[in-house]
């Protein structure tokens, strides 16, 4: 084992190092960008970042361009206490519990500090699900409601678009007003982050921001358990005016007006607009029909000048672009 960390690190790293990262529950191996060190990274977190690692959040590991690096890792992990070195005080060792505290209230603080200190890429989604929970659900242990909600609804994303009515197929809830509590909690952070993804649209053209579009319209379509019908209105410039809803229907069918889209287009004093709906099927693939009432749009806004840049279907992790399929 020296010998092979003697040759790895080049021969100028000490062997105390690279058995010291393993004694601490590293473990550390060579690739072609450098070192990457993995295993118990979190209670470390502060000396792999001070030493130059860089979080690789998919990987849950830290890359080192340098071995030399690995020995400022284990020179700041064994370095007393009396240092000031913040990475000496492990937050999360658990400790002795008084008499008569709940297990969950240490693991709360833990993980609402782990969040803060490393930030959301190294947590699962469960754990920011979980951290959410504490809001709407303040007296026991929400990991167990967290990833019963991610089971039964397939993902973090699909969590906070479900519908209120559905959450009654949980058993993890207790009582009625943690159902409530928490429909509630994951209504209002849905709407903000499509509400913060429509500002982002507003302030440049949005027919040059295809990637902050897309993201926009996944947001905010592609977990409807109905069909919606919108219009993005735009302005001169391509900026987004408006995204209204022109009719929400059933699970496969929304009626929709022409002559009210050109209204409304007239009033807004739009010069295009982009029709989007979302398929609650999952599959984007343009039907007859919506191709059929994308002609009958265009025609009657054409006298009036008004453009219909595109129309979107979004479905669950596709969309489809009639501009782009040559509908258009």
């Amino acid at each position: 084992m020296a010998g092979f960390w003697a040759n790895l690190l080049g021969g100028h790293t000490p062997l105390q190092p690279a058995d010291e990262l393993e004694a601490c529950g590293l473990l550390v191996r060579a690739t072609d960008r450098g070192f990457v060190v993995s295993g118990e990274t979190y209670r470390h977190h502060q000396a792999l970042r001070r030493a130059g690692g860089h979080w690789q959040a998919e990987a849950k590991s830290w890359l080192f361009e340098d071995g030399e690096a690995l020995a400022t890792v284990a020179a700041l992990i064994r370095a007393p206490a009396s240092a000031g070195l913040a990475e000496q005080h492990a937050p999360f060792v658990d400790k002795p519990l008084a008499h008569g505290t709940k297990h969950y209230h240490g693991h709360r603080d833990r993980l609402r500090q782990r969040f803060l200190e490393v930030g959301g890429e190294a947590l699962a989604d469960y754990e920011l699900l979980e951290l959410l929970l504490f809001f709407s659900i303040r007296t026991r242990d929400t990991k167990p409601l967290a990833k019963a909600l991610i089971t039964r609804f397939g993902s973090l994303a699909a969590v906070l678009a479900v519908e209120s009515s559905r959450l009654a197929e949980i058993a993890e809830f207790r009582d009625d007003q943690e159902r409530r509590f928490t429909s509630v909690l994951l209504r209002l952070v849905r709407e903000i982050d499509v509400r913060a993804q429509r500002a982002g649209l507003s302030g440049a053209p949005v027919i040059g921001s295809p990637e902050a579009l897309e993201a926009y319209l996944a947001s905010a379509f592609s977990h409807e358990a109905v069909e919606e019908f919108h219009a993005l209105f735009l302005d001169t410039q391509n900026r987004l005016m408006r995204d209204e809803c022109l009719g929400r229907g059933t699970v496969d069918h929304t009626p929709l007006y022409p002559r009210e889209i050109a209204k409304r287009a007239l009033e807004l004093g739009a010069v295009a607009l982009i029709l989007v709906h979302n398929h609650p099927s999952g599959d984007p693939t343009p039907s007859p029909e919506d191709v059929a009432t994308t002609r009958r749009v265009i025609e009657a806004l054409e006298p009036l000048n008004i453009l219909v840049y595109d129309h979107v279907i979004v479905g669950k992790g596709r969309q489809t672009s009639f501009r782009g399929e040559g509908l258009l």
